[in-house]
């Protein structure tokens, strides 16, 4: 049975390594390709900031102060506010520091896209001639004050959907936030900037991007209703042959939770998210692998997430029933934990390497102290780990979007 159990588990890293082995060469490419400096001029968009709020009295001043601080000229930024199912004074404060609002009461049609679409429809009935262009951000996200200067000089070069480098307001607060820290954090610099210097679409991830007027136009009725919105939006666009680009310079400050029962929650969304947007456009996305403009992004957009979630999904189950009918037949099973350790030991190490990179490049950008952030290297596999109950978890019950508290400040202080 330990002959059986070694196969299995060499078969899945086999698999698992030729999935993701373009995610390591992506760590190599911005040491080796660098950005050009654009010669083209920033033109003067007119941009609407779009911000989709469900309870968030304690931090959307903070947010909408850091867009009123921007190096743009603020003559040409509007910012909406959709205050969605609002019991607090989201609205009120959003009203009192310039933004227009509009609420919504619908109690059956949740989540972030329900939202979206309608925040669409009202600036389209009230602002016929429209933007040039819409950042979408988080209630509690804060800007850096180039953010909006600089998404519109990426968006002067020509490019039609943009994505940000995405940050956190809380990175040193335990190992559930700072395990989200580098997730995104890598993901800005390792995985979207890479693709970016390779001319490879982009992802967006939930908050901080823009879309100009020609997507605008396309997208009128909002269609993106999964779990995990953002991934269909990202897919709709690779599969329409749209390239996602992004701006390395508009640094955005998200706040992360910190229970990990609110992570629990919504990494299961996410994953059930995943599930759904496969379900919806798997088919063309592995025919786009064969056929089209961008058949890489298609490839590098199914690899993302699903085989992870497959593999690990079924090497945890199996692993676990190999375990179990071994102690089951009366067999020591000291050997079998020698093999598992072995197992979990160089993928523990992986994970701290997966951590260190981005933790140790981006040093500079990660605001606590030097020892929250050496922590966070030897934490983060807890992150990924954690994913695999969460997975299984998933496939089970019905999964729907719940809020997550916010209550940081730039500065890291709670409020």
């Amino acid at each position: 049975m330990i002959r059986t159990l070694e196969i299995f588990n060499l078969v899945i890293g086999v698999v698992f390594t030729l999935c993701y082995l373009h995610q390591f060469f992506y760590i190599l490419v911005p040491w080796f390709r660098k950005r050009k400096k654009s010669e083209i001029p920033a033109g003067r968009n007119k941009i609407a900031v779009l911000i989709c709020a469900r309870n968030e009295e304690v931090v959307i001043s903070g947010l909408i102060d850091s867009i009123h601080a921007q190096t743009y000229p603020a003559e040409l930024i509007d910012i909406f506010v959709l205050a969605d199912n609002c019991t607090d004074r989201t609205a009120d404060i959003a009203a009192s520091r310039g933004a227009h609002v509009y609420s919504r009461f619908n109690d059956e049609l949740i989540g972030k896209g329900y939202a979206m679409k309608e925040l669409r429809q009202h600036i389209n009935e009230d602002y016929p001639d429209g933007f040039d262009a819409y950042i979408v951000v988080d209630a509690d996200n804060i800007l850096s004050p180039n953010y909006v200067e600089e998404m519109n000089r990426t968006l002067s070069e020509g490019n039609h959907i943009i994505t940000s480098y995405r940050n956190s307001k809380n990175f040193g607060d335990n190992w559930v936030s700072s395990g989200y820290a580098l997730w995104f954090i890598r993901e800005s610099r390792y995985l979207n900037d890479s693709r970016d210097l390779l001319g490879i679409s982009c992802a967006v991830s939930g908050t901080g991007f823009l879309f100009d007027r020609t997507v605008a136009d396309r997208l009128v009725d909002w269609p993106f209703h999964c779990l995990t919105e953002d991934i269909e939006f990202t897919i709709d666009a690779v599969l329409r042959g749209e390239r996602i680009a992004f701006c390395p310079n508009a640094e955005l400050y998200d706040e992360q939770p910190t229970s990990f029962r609110q992570s629990w929650n919504q990494r299961k969304r996410w994953t059930r998210g995943y599930l759904q947007v496969f379900r919806k456009y798997g088919t063309q996305l592995l025919k786009g692998i064969f056929v089209g403009k961008h058949k890489f992004s298609c490839y590098d957009m199914t690899m993302n997430n699903l085989p992870a979630f497959f593999l690990s999904t079924l090497s945890l189950i199996c692993n676990i029933a190999l375990i179990i009918a071994y102690a089951a037949g009366g067999l020591p099973i000291g050997s079998l934990l020698l093999h598992l350790l072995g197992v979990l030991i160089p993928m523990y190490l992986l994970l701290v390497f997966l951590g260190a990179v981005p933790c140790i490049t981006e040093w500079k950008h990660i605001h606590t102290s030097t020892a929250k952030k050496i922590l966070a290297i030897f934490t983060f596999p807890l992150f990924p780990i954690t994913f695999l109950p969460i997975a299984i978890s998933s496939l089970f019950g019905k999964v729907v979007w719940k809020p997550i508290k916010h209550s940081v400040t730039m500065d890291g202080r709670k409020l």
